[in-house]
């Protein structure tokens, strides 16, 4: 008989506290790798980190300093002299136990822990005010364990070597608050021109700068009003929480609108404001507020000082602009927006985001309002792509006569169908139908959609159609956008990426940043000229004649539904330049147009900057040649082409036509109705007419240049008999003269000496 094994049971219990000893072993062995590691690279903690900071110089392309920015606009304050209140509206949303703990709070380490426990990030920080007065001294932004642990650490050093009041009155004095001002002092002038020692600041205004070190520009009043009156209100709920006010004096403020400081202050020295504020966003983004305002980093900028002041100049004429009048909040209206900047390097020569600027950071029309580019995008989504991918150049023929696609149906502004016309005459008189056709049925939406990203501008191919062709974008383009965009016809194809920072250093001579340009060859050289020679059309003979400066340019206008836009984008060998119009909220302009308004600012720009500059021609590419083709059909001229239907252009090699002209037919007509002869018909003439397997109506202009589809119904049974003399007379086309009882047959050629 066999012994039985025994079998172990497994204890459940002995094996989760062997696991959890594991784990404890292993995060406790981490943890303290990860302490050391952060105590051997903290930095040593200094009076002058705590107190003072360098502004950062901003130098023009020329290597000339335009400005500073940053620590000057900081303030210093004795925290004697501060309001009560406004300390305790800090205390109450930064930090309520600030005078009993030691540097850090445990309820707020636990709290910040568990947030990020839970979302798999580091998303809360939890820090005291002590802690923000060593990160924004010491250490850099980024949120990582090794930062927090020596955030942590220099804490405690803080709390032991200064009392409360003097880390109070550090913090309030070297805290970030937007918009360039550091510290209280500078954030009361900026935003309400107040002085902290006047102790007029109302609890409202207490509040908002209260909320402000979380996010400074997320919550900027100047950017962001319904955000930073959010955010006041949290902090006035704050200060009713602990007891700082009463909840009756919370809703009272509350009940208050935010109203700003808009003079200009002296002590704030601010040229071209708009073009500043877009180089300081960009800097913030990338390296952080900190060391923007207060790291002494030297910013060389693409800056074109003079043609800068030219079009702040030019944006500030009321007479460039429709009828204007001040909105709710004092600005005028219409607003607009100008960008300048040089195709063959991407440098942004000048940029104006509206027609005023108060000196504080506001809204950059140029970089930040999408809007609708009208006619202005058909170079981009229709006739580019028409010359790259579908062959076509500016002689191709397209019937401009009335048109749908499903339940959508172009018109042309002027209300004109032209008929047959080429892709030159087309977009120099900004002929709608045409764009939407060779859209439609020549390009393809995916290729029109490839063709605009390679320019900069991405759109969703399930958010457009046929209207793309004629500007009808989802979410719109910036004037930076088109500005880029035309960048690449002039630039021979080659679109560049934008940019308005050369290089950045650090005080110590490190270089951080050194521009390298990012390019891309967006289309063929050959389409680029094309484009070019076309749209140079537009401006010496179409929409855009008011942007004629007595050298070669290329633009096109753009007028969306109403008036609600107007654009001109334009170019010359050495400079592209965007022009926007239109109200911040979409209002109609029915007397305005793109060939009116941006044309004059466009003209009045590029002429003065360039005053000194030689004229140049726009460069010829290899591979361009010229012919002669029919204006009808697009073909090479055949027997029956007229004299007054050629038109010779230009071409990309390999596209000239090698059919000839195949719609220009002798056709035999009744002489008096022009409709097709009967039996009926005492007079026929044979012409030279467009025969297509269609009929148009007698709306489009060339109408009567085509070959009718229908029967005569002017002459009928009751003039000449069939059965009497001259009846079943048949006629030969060609013969000229030949008399019948029927009449005389008579050849019109149509040729002219």
């Amino acid at each position: 008989m066999s012994q039985k094994r025994r079998r172990r049971k497994l204890n459940y219990k002995r094996l989760a506290i062997l696991i959890a000893i594991l784990l404890v072993l292993i995060i406790g062995g981490t943890g303290v790798g990860l302490v050391f590691a952060s105590i051997k690279d903290m930095p040593a903690i200094s009076q002058e980190a705590l107190e003072s900071g360098a502004s950062t110089m901003i130098y023009d392309m020329d290597g000339n300093l335009v400005t500073q920015i940053g620590i000057r606009n900081s303030v210093p304050v004795d925290l004697k002299k501060v309001p009560p209140q406004l300390k305790n509206a800090f205390l109450a949303i930064e930090d309520p136990r600030f005078y009993q703990h030691h540097g850090i709070s445990l309820r707020g380490i636990a709290r910040a822990a568990w947030t990020d426990l839970t979302s798999g990030s580091l998303r809360e920080g939890g820090s005291t005010i002590t802690q923000q007065l060593v990160r924004i001294s010491f250490l850099s932004a980024e949120k990582t364990y090794k930062r927090k642990i020596q955030e942590i650490i220099m804490a405690f050093q803080v709390e032991r070597r200064y009392t409360k009041d003097e880390i109070l009155e550090m913090y309030l004095n070297n805290v970030y608050l937007g918009e360039g001002a550091y510290g209280i002092q500078a954030a009361a002038q900026t935003y309400f021109g107040k002085n902290i020692y006047d102790q007029n600041l109302t609890l409202e205004e207490i509040a908002l700068l209260a909320g402000l070190p979380q996010a400074p520009s997320a919550y900027s009043p100047f950017l962001d009003p319904k955000a930073a009156k959010a955010r006041r209100n949290d902090v006035l709920d704050s200060m009713v929480k602990y007891n700082y006010i009463s909840a009756s004096e919370a809703e009272a403020a509350k009940a208050k609108e935010i109203k700003l400081e808009t003079k200009e202050l002296a002590w704030r020295q601010y040229p071209y404001p708009y073009f500043l504020d877009y180089i300081t966003d960009q800097l913030t983004e990338k390296y952080g507020e900190a060391a923007v305002f207060k790291g002494g980093l030297k910013v060389y900028t693409t800056l074109d000082t003079k043609i800068q002041q030219i079009a702040e100049t030019a944006m500030g004429r009321n007479a460039n602009f429709p009828s204007s009048k001040a909105d709710e909040n004092g600005a005028l209206q219409p607003e607009g927006a100008v960008v300048v900047l040089d195709p063959h390097t991407g440098y942004i020569k000048a940029l104006v985001g509206g027609r005023e600027h108060t000196q504080k950071r506001q809204w950059n029309r140029a970089t930040q309002t999408a809007r609708q580019p009208g006619s202005a995008f058909k170079p981009i989504a229709a006739y580019g792509p028409a010359i790259e991918y579908a062959g076509m150049g500016p002689a191709s023929v397209v019937d401009d006569i009335p048109t749908s696609y499903e339940s959508y149906q172009p018109h042309n502004v002027d209300g004109r169908y032209r008929g047959l016309i080429t892709l030159r005459t087309a977009l120099t008189n900004s002929v709608n139908i045409v764009a939407v056709k060779v859209l439609m049925d020549y390009v393809g939406l995916a290729n029109s959609i490839k063709f605009a990203s390679n320019l900069g501008i991405t759109l969703d191919p399930a958010n457009h159609g046929a209207s793309m062709a004629l500007g009808g974008l989802h979410t719109g383009v910036t004037p930076l956008q088109m500005a880029c965009a035309y960048g690449a016809f002039d630039n021979q194809g080659v679109y560049i990426e934008p940019t308005v920072i050369i290089k950045v250093e650090k005080q110590d001579g490190v270089i951080l940043e050194q521009h390298v340009p990012k390019q891309h060859v967006a289309m063929k050289p050959t389409t680029a000229f094309l484009i070019t020679d076309m749209l140079r059309s537009v401006v010496s003979s179409g929409t855009g004649t008011g942007a004629q400066i007595s050298r070669p340019a290329a633009g096109k206008t753009g007028t969306t539904d109403e008036g609600k836009d107007l654009w001109f984008v334009g170019y010359t060998p050495e400079l592209v330049a965007a022009v926007w119009m239109g109200y911040d909220q979409p209002t109609a302009m029915p007397q305005a147009y793109g060939g009116t308004y941006p044309t004059r600012v466009w003209q009045e720009i590029m002429s003065r900057a360039l005053s000194d500059t030689p004229v140049t021609s726009f460069p010829t590419p290899a591979g361009i040649v010229s012919a002669t083709v029919d204006g009808k059909s697009g073909l090479l001229p055949g027997p029956n082409t007229p004299t007054d239907s050629l038109v010779t252009d230009y071409f990309a090699s390999g596209t000239v036509p090698s059919g000839t002209d195949n719609v220009h037919n002798f056709i035999e007509v009744c002489a008096a109705s022009g409709q097709l002869p009967t039996q009926y018909c005492p007079d026929r003439v044979i012409k030279p007419l467009i025969k297509l397997p269609y009929a148009v109506p007698p709306s489009v202009e060339d109408f009567a240049l085509r070959a009718p589809t229908e029967s005569c119904t002017l002459h009928a049974p009751g003039g000449t008999q069939p059965g009497k003399p001259g009846a079943g007379s048949t006629t030969t086309p060609g013969k000229t003269g030949t008399k019948t009882d029927t009449g005389v047959i008579k050849t019109d050629t149509g040729k002219k000496n």
